[in-house]
């Protein structure tokens, strides 16, 4: 199993960087995270919106490994709690599948990648920078990682 994590942007902060390479690394290798990082589309003032995210769902569509499940990350998704999070690794582990977990762009993922996604994951009502969900994802893999490994990092 391989976790990719797709994302829009190529040009993060370096505190996003840290962030996200803090955890991947405590990670054992089949659990840590793969970024895959996607040029974001054109936006601007005469450039519409719907054109940027079109050119942001062909080229993660592109990157998108084959038979891989899907997870989109959307604030419409469901909301898993870090034990269900944990469960679901376990499941990704034991089926042995790669995972594709998706984070558009500062418009979110198309229409059309959400009716690829096999999942929807919501972090919350809360609107997040797509920076940002790098890293929190980042720390919930390793966070649902040690649940399962009876690590004592976890103290809910």
């Amino acid at each position: 199993m391989k976790i990719q994590l797709i994302a829009v942007g190529t040009r993060m902060p370096d505190w996003v960087r840290a962030g996200f390479n803090e955890y991947v690394k405590r990670l054992p290798q089949h659990c840590a995270p793969q970024l895959v990082e996607i040029e974001a589309g054109r936006r601007g003032k005469s450039i519409p919106a719907d054109k940027a995210i079109g050119e942001e769902t062909r080229r993660i569509m592109a990157r998108i490994p084959p038979d891989a499940l899907v997870i989109g990350l959307d604030v419409g998704g469901n909301g898993w709690t870090t034990e269900e999070l944990a469960g679901h690794l376990s499941d990704w582990m034991g089926e042995g599948r790669d995972v594709a977990l998706l984070i558009g762009g500062p418009d979110g993922l198309s229409k059309e990648l959400l009716e690829h996604c096999a999942r929807r994951w919501s972090l919350g009502k809360l609107t997040l920078p797509h920076a940002l969900v790098r890293v929190i994802v980042a720390e919930q893999l390793y966070r649902a990682w040690t649940i399962l490994s009876n690590h004592p990092y976890h103290r809910a």
